[in-house]
C-alpha cells in the first residue's frame, strides 16, 4: 500500500482552471477556489462524477472498441477466405500487419497538441469516420500491396485516438480514480476482441452476397458500424474540463469549475500553460518518460501477437476449425475483462500501481510456458487464458501508473504521444514474433513474450525504488517533485509505487 507521504499535501490557496480560448480570445485566469467553495454536498458530488463516467468514459471506450476491433480483423479475415485471394505468401501477411504501425507511431506525437487546440468532438470524430470509409475500401482490394496501403493509410487515422483519448482521462478524475476509468474504457475495448471473432464468423456468413467473399463483408460492415459511431461520437464526446467550448447536453459551468477545483486539490496542473514547443519536448529528458513507454512497449508486444495471431494458433497449434477458432477467442477475452476491472478497482482503493503491473505480469509468465509447451491442446487454451487476462490487463494498470505519476498539461501530453507511440511499436513486434515458418509451435514468439514481460518486472521494480527515495527527500523538504523552475504547480506531489 502506498504510504500517506504519497497523497497530495493540503494547501492554503488552490488554482482553478484558466479559461479556455473562445472564439480565438486569450485565456484567462479564474478565481482561486476550492471544491468545497461549490457547496455541493456528498451525494451531488457523486452524481456529477458518475455523471462524467457515463458520458466520457462509455463513449471513449466504445469508440475504442470500434478502434481496436477495425485495426485487429487482419486475423479474422486471414483465416476467412483473404490468404487465399490476395496470395498472402510468405510474409506477406506480416508486411499487411506491420506497416500499419509504422504511420501508427509516426503520426502520433502530433496529435495531442491537435486535440488540445481543436477539441475532441471535432479530432476524435472525424478521423473516426475517416478510418471507417477505409475500412470499407479495405473490403474492396484485390491485391495484397493495395491491402498494405490501405492499412498505412488506416494507421495515419487511427495514431490520433488512442493517446487523445488517454490524455483527455487524465484530465477529468483525481490520480486514485483514473485506474478505475481506464480499466472501464480498456475493458470495454476488450469486448471487442472478445466478440470480434464470433461477430466475424457471422458476418462471413455473408459470402456470396452481391458477388463478394465473407471477409470482405467483415471489413465493409465494420466500416459502416465505425462511421455510425464516429457521427455519434462528435453529440456524445466531451471536451477537457477546462474548455469553454460546447458540449451537448453535459455539466454546466459550475460543475465543471467544481471538477477543476478538486483535480488541482489533487495534483496541481489543471491551468495548463501557453504552448511553446520547447516545453512540450522538455519531458523527452525526463528518463521515466521512456520507462513508462518501454513498459507499454512489452506489454503491447503480447497483447497485439494475441490479437494477430490467437485465431491462426487455435487452428495450426491447437487443431480447432475456422469455425472454433474465431468463436474461442471470446473466452479468454471475456476472463481477461474480469480481471481488467477486479485490478483496477483494487490500484485505485489501495493506491497501488507497481504491485498490480507485476501481478499481471506474472499471469502472463505462468500462462505463456503452458500455453506453448504442454502437450494436450485443452491445457495449451487454457495458457490462452492466463496470457490475455493479465497482457491486457496491463494496458490500463501501465496507463494508471504513468498517469499518477507525471504533472504538468503539456508533460501529460507528450507522455500520452511517446507512452502509445511506444505501444505502437510494440505492435509491430506483435505482428513479427509469431512467423510462419515457426509454425506450429511458434517457440521464438513465445521466447519474445517472455522477454518483455520479465523486462517489465525489472522496470517496475527500478522505478518503485527511485520513486520510494524520491519521495523520502520530498518529505525532508529536499526536493519539490515534478516541478520545474518556471512552472507554478502547487506544492506536496508524490510518486504513486
Amino acid at each position: 500500500m502506498a504510504s500517506s507521504s504519497q497523497e497530495k499535501m493540503p494547501v492554503e490557496a488552490l488554482e482553478t482552471v484558466e479559461s479556455a480560448r473562445v472564439s480565438g480570445a486569450d485565456a484567462k485566469s479564474a478565481a482561486h477556489q476550492s471544491p468545497d467553495d461549490f457547496g455541493y454536498t456528498p451525494a451531488e458530488q457523486r452524481k456529477i462524477i458518475h455523471r462524467v463516467d457515463r458520458r466520457l468514459v462509455l463513449t471513449v471506450g466504445a469508440m475504442y472498441c470500434i478502434s481496436l476491433m477495425d485495426r485487429t480483423n487482419l486475423g479474422a479475415a486471414n483465416i476467412a477466405g483473404m490468404k487465399t485471394e490476395l496470395v498472402l505468401i510468405d510474409s506477406r501477411y506480416g508486411i499487411i500487419s506491420l506497416v500499419f504501425f509504422i504511420t501508427y507511431v509516426l503520426f502520433q506525437p502530433p496529435s495531442t497538441v491537435i486535440v488540445r487546440k481543436i477539441g475532441p468532438r471535432i479530432h476524435l470524430a472525424a478521423i473516426t469516420v475517416l478510418w471507417g470509409a477505409v475500412m470499407i475500401g479495405m473490403g474492396f482490394v484485390n491485391r495484397w500491396e493495395d491491402m498494405a496501403g490501405m492499412r498505412v493509410v488506416l494507421g495515419v487515422l487511427e495514431a490520433g485516438f488512442f493517446p487523445s483519448c488517454v490524455y483527455l482521462l487524465s484530465t477529468w478524475y483525481t490520480r486514485y480514480e483514473v485506474g478505475k476509468r481506464n480499466s472501464v474504457f480498456y475493458l470495454v475495448g476488450c469486448c471487442a476482441s472478445a466478440f470480434a471473432g464470433i461477430l466475424a464468423y457471422g458476418i462471413m456468413q455473408m459470402a456470396g452476397l452481391a458477388g463478394l467473399s465473407g471477409w470482405r463483408w467483415i471489413f465493409i460492415i465494420e466500416g459502416i458500424i465505425t462511421i455510425l459511431l464516429g457521427i455519434a461520437g462528435y453529440w456524445l464526446l466531451v471536451d477537457f474540463p477546462d474548455s469553454k467550448r460546447h458540449t451537448w447536453g453535459f455539466l454546466n459551468q459550475k460543475e465543471r469549475d467544481w471538477i477543476c477545483a478538486r483535480v488541482n486539490l489533487d495534483r496541481g496542473d489543471v491551468k495548463p500553460q501557453p504552448f511553446s514547443l520547447k516545453k512540450y519536448l522538455r519531458p523527452g529528458l525526463d528518463l521515466k518518460t521512456w520507462v513508462f513507454a518501454m513498459i507499454f512497449f512489452n506489454t503491447t508486444t503480447v497483447t497485439y501477437a494475441l490479437a494477430y495471431f490467437l485465431p491462426i494458433i487455435l487452428m495450426q497449434n491447437m487443431g480447432f476449425d475456422v469455425g472454433q477458432a474465431q468463436c474461442l477467442i471470446a473466452p479468454p477475452y471475456a476472463f481477461a475483462g474480469i480481471i481488467i476491472y477486479g485490478t483496477g478497482w483494487i490500484g485505485d482503493k489501495y493506491r497501488l500501481r507497481g504491485p498490480i503491473i507485476v501481478f499481471n505480469a506474472l499471469l502472463c509468465l505462468i500462462g505463456l510456458p503452458i500455453m506453448g509447451f504442454h502437450a494436450n491442446a485443452g491445457v495449451r487454451y487454457f495458457g490462452v487464458f492466463l496470457v490475455t487476462a493479465g497482457a491486457n490487463a496491463n494496458v490500463p494498470a501501465a496507463m494508471s501508473y504513468q498517469a499518477n505519476n507525471i504533472r504538468g498539461q503539456w508533460k501529460r501530453a507528450f507522455c500520452s504521444a511517446t507512452f502509445v507511440s511506444f505501444g505502437g511499436i510494440g505492435g509491430i513486434a506483435g505482428s513479427l514474433v509469431f512467423r510462419d515458418q515457426d509454425a506450429p509451435t511458434y517457440r521464438p514468439g513465445l521466447y519474445a513474450c517472455i522477454a518483455s514481460t520479465l523486462l517489465t518486472l525489472l522496470l517496475v521494480g527500478g522505478l518503485s525504488v527511485y520513486f520510494y527515495f524520491a519521495n523520502r527527500k520530498a518529505d525532508r523538504g529536499e526536493k519539490e517533485l515534478e516541478c520545474d523552475l518556471d512552472d507554478n504547480y502547487e506544492p506536496g506531489f508524490r510518486y504513486t509505487y
